[in-house]
């Protein structure tokens, strides 16, 4: 069993979250902890132009509702929300947080995939801790 497990959330729809978070729980037991991340990318200064001022703080507002809504439903788990490079911003905060186990969904890799790497090959890859995949 492991004490704390990360579970980073994509809201894609391609990304299995119910798989992930069930497998994290049984993971944890009755005493372990999990996180729900999700990683708010950097919307580009050309892009946040042609956007409401509030969009951001709305969006962030949203996350935050549907995390602590996803959390609810697992024994001792929270949600939280950053700003970062999802694989990367990961990895950094499983090793600041002490983090035994990374729980993540990943979809069938396609052409992109292949060329330019996708987040769960990035957690794979530069992880400290052990790391599942769900498909």
């Amino acid at each position: 069993m492991y004490t704390h497990v990360l579970v980073p959330v994509s809201f894609e729809e391609d990304r299995d979250a119910a798989g992930a978070m069930s497998v994290a729980q049984l993971l944890t037991g009755e005493t372990g902890r999990v996180t729900l991340l999700h990683v708010m990318e950097q919307v580009p200064t050309y892009a946040i132009s042609y956007m409401p001022q509030e969009y951001l703080s709305e969006s962030r507002t949203a996350i935050d509702a549907e995390l602590a809504e996803m959390a609810s439903r697992i024994p001792n788990a929270q949600g939280i929300v950053v700003d970062g490079h999802a694989g990367r911003t990961i990895t950094d905060w499983a090793d600041e947080n002490a983090v035994d186990c990374i729980v993540i969904a990943s979809h069938r890799p396609g052409m992109a995939d292949l060329l330019l790497g996708s987040t769960a090959h990035q957690v794979v890859r530069h992880a400290t801790c052990a790391v599942h995949v769900v498909r």
